[in-house]
C-alpha cells in the first residue's frame, strides 16, 4: 500500500480537541513523498500540534492519520514503535542531552536502537557530523556551542536512524541570518541527497517559502491557503496575506477577546 500511494502522510478529516477547546475540525493535509511541505500559520494555529499527531504523540477525536499507508491509531504498541524508527524530529529548543557531548547526542539513537559495534558507530556518527559541517566539534559539549550549531547538532540526531520522513518544528527560531542561511540550504540539502520527506512547521515566511515545494496554511481549525509559493504569497485571502506580509491586525485580530475597556478599568 505505501508503494502505491504518492503520499507519505495523509491527514483526512481530521479533528481534535485539547482541554475542551476545539484545535482542528475536518482538516485535511497530504505529505507527497520525497517533497519539502511547509505548515505556516499564526502562533496557536496548532502547527506543532500537527507534528504531534503525525507522529501519534496525540490522537484525534475524528478522522484518520495515515502514515506511509498505516493509520496510526490502530497501530500496536511495537507497530507504532517501528514505524516512528523511520521518522526523525528536529525539536524547536534542539532538545540536546546537556551531559553529553556533540559525538554521544548523536550517538545516542544509535546506542539505543542497533547493535552496530562500536568502530561502525564512531564512522556513521562522523558521516552525519561531517553533513551538518560540526564534525570537527564531536568533542564539545552543548554548553559549548552557538543556537546554531546546537540546531545542527540535533539534526545530525534525528538523520542517525536514516529516517524517511523528517520533521521540523520551527527550525529559523531564534537564529542570526547567517544561520538561518545555513539552516535552510542545509534541509533542502539534505532532502535531495537522502531523498527524504520533509515537513517544515514555521511561521517564518521567507525562508520556509524559499524551499518548499507545497505549502499548507492553518488558521481558525482549518487549512485557509495551499499551493506552491507563488499561489500562497499571491492568494487573495485576507487572512492569508495578513500572515504573509505581516501585517499587525486583519482578519486575525491584535487584540484578545476581552470586555470593553472602560469597564474593566472602571470607568
Amino acid at each position: 500500500m505505501s508503494q502505491q500511494s504518492q503520499n507519505f502522510v495523509e491527514l483526512i478529516n481530521l479533528t481534535f480537541a485539547h482541554n475542551g477547546r476545539e484545535v482542528f475540525k475536518g482538516i485535511n493535509i497530504k505529505i507527497p513523498r520525497g517533497k519539502i511541505t511547509a505548515i505556516m500559520g499564526p502562533s496557536g494555529s496548532g502547527k506543532t500540534t500537527l507534528l504531534k499527531l503525525i507522529s501519534a504523540q496525540l490522537t484525534p477525536l475524528a478522522g484518520q492519520v495515515l502514515v506511509d499507508g498505516a493509520n496510526m491509531s490502530n497501530l500496536s504498541r511495537h507497530e507504532l514503535y517501528r514505524v516512528r524508527r523511520s521518522m526523525g524530529m528536529l525539536f524547536q529548543s534542539g532538545a540536546l542531552f546537556t551531559n553529553l557531548s556533540v559525538f554521544e547526542n548523536v550517538a545516542f539513537p544509535l546506542r539505543e536502537h542497533t547493535k552496530l559495534p562500536e568502530d561502525i558507530l564512531h564512522d556513521v556518527v562522523l558521516m552525519q557530523l561531517e553533513t551538518v559541517g560540526l564534525r570537527g566539534a564531536r568533542n564539545l559539549m552543548p554548553s559549548e556551542l552557538s543556537g546554531g550549531m546546537a540546531r545542527r547538532v540535533a539534526l545530525a540526531r534525528a538523520l542517525a536512524l536514516n529516517p524517511r520522513l523528517m520533521m521540523y518544528d520551527e527550525p529559523f527560531t531564534g537564529q542570526d541570518p547567517i544561520t538561518m542561511g545555513v539552516l535552510v540550504q542545509l534541509i533542502k540539502h539534505v532532502n535531495d541527497i537522502l531523498g527524504l520527506t520533509s515537513i517544515i512547521v514555521s511561521h517564518d515566511v521567507a525562508e520556509t517559502a524559499s524551499i518548499a515545494d507545497y505549502i499548507y496554511v492553518i488558521a481558525d481549525k482549518d487549512v485557509i491557503g495551499e499551493g506552491d509559493t507563488n499561489s500562497v504569497l499571491h492568494d487573495q485571502s485576507p487572512m492569508v496575506q495578513q500572515f504573509v506580509q505581516g501585517l499587525p491586525d486583519g482578519p486575525v485580530a491584535f487584540h484578545y477577546p476581552a470586555s470593553v475597556y472602560a469597564e474593566d478599568l472602571g470607568l
